[in-house]
């Protein structure tokens, strides 16, 4: 009981770090036409010593989770590529109230269970939106949401599409509690478009900002296990145990946007902040 008492509060810290600033906006936030609107592009790299990956035994379902019998699986919380670049990390403008309508990227949109594994790992939504979720496994998966939203949702049959309405701004935890213990996500409900998700060699690319003084915010997930919580599969009714992870981090800075400018913002991220 305690520990999913730190469970919980965990989850909370994640959300109100993520959604600080953001209460007032994502009810004001106004779709206007962009003029003379500029870009915002860069990359966020790792500095300092390198982190060693995340990784845990694939312990059930192997011959579905583990097709190419590699054992573990990298739980995929800091993915830094061979230049240092930062995958998946968030980068936001903060205070957003007006500007370009929602166009956030459709396949963030959509988590499929496949292979044991949740993909993408960062999803990314439109407050009041609709997740879509997918199981390709012939095996059960049952999702369950903490944070921003509280869902727990089971898979029971293959190709079988679930929505929910995601109605809260903020962060929304993904796990399955069907014993894959290694399989997380997190979701980000958001209330403007002014959003990026860095690729494999941790670029990102703001479009259709309107002139003007802002700040612009790197988010990323916690990457350290700080404690195991105990749960129950609800597939084999035995008790496993899962990670609990630390704290988001978040880096921000200035930004000015001229009218029809392209402006370059790199972040550094590392162990320190």
């Amino acid at each position: 009981m305690k520990r999913s008492h730190w469970f919980c509060a965990g989850v909370l810290v994640s959300v109100i770090l993520f959604s600080t600033g953001h209460a007032s906006a994502q009810s004001v936030y106004q779709v206007i036409t962009v003029t003379r609107g500029g870009s915002i592009g860069g990359t966020v790299k790792w500095t300092g010593a390198p982190v060693k990956p995340l990784v845990l035994p694939i312990n059930k379902n192997s011959d579905v989770c583990d097709p190419s019998n590699a054992k573990t699986r990298d739980l995929e919380r800091l993915v830094v590529g061979p230049d240092e670049g930062v995958q998946n990390t968030v980068v936001y403008l903060k205070n957003v109230t007006r500007g370009k309508a929602m166009d956030l990227p459709t396949a963030r949109a959509s988590l499929n269970q496949k292979n044991c594994r949740y993909e993408p790992h960062i999803l990314l939504l439109p407050q009041s939106s609709d997740l879509k979720m997918k199981n390709s496994d012939p095996i059960l998966h049952n999702i369950h949401m903490m944070g921003g939203a509280f869902y727990n949702l089971p898979f029971p049959l293959k190709d079988i599409e679930i929505k929910r309405v995601m109605r809260k701004v903020g962060v929304v935890d993904l796990k399955c509690d069907a014993g894959h213990v290694w399989m997380n996500a997190e979701t980000l409900v958001v209330e403007h478009p002014y959003y990026a998700v860095t690729g494999p060699q941790g670029k990102f690319t703001i479009t259709g900002v309107p002139p003007g003084e802002y700040e612009i915010v790197a988010w990323h997930e916690g990457w350290t296990i700080v404690r195991e919580e105990d749960v129950m599969d609800v597939d084999s009714h035995q008790e496993v145990r899962r990670p609990i992870f630390s704290d988001p981090k978040t880096w921000e800075k200035q930004v000015s946007v001229p009218p029809d400018g392209a402006v370059q913002v790199d972040f550094e991220i590392s162990e320190k902040k």
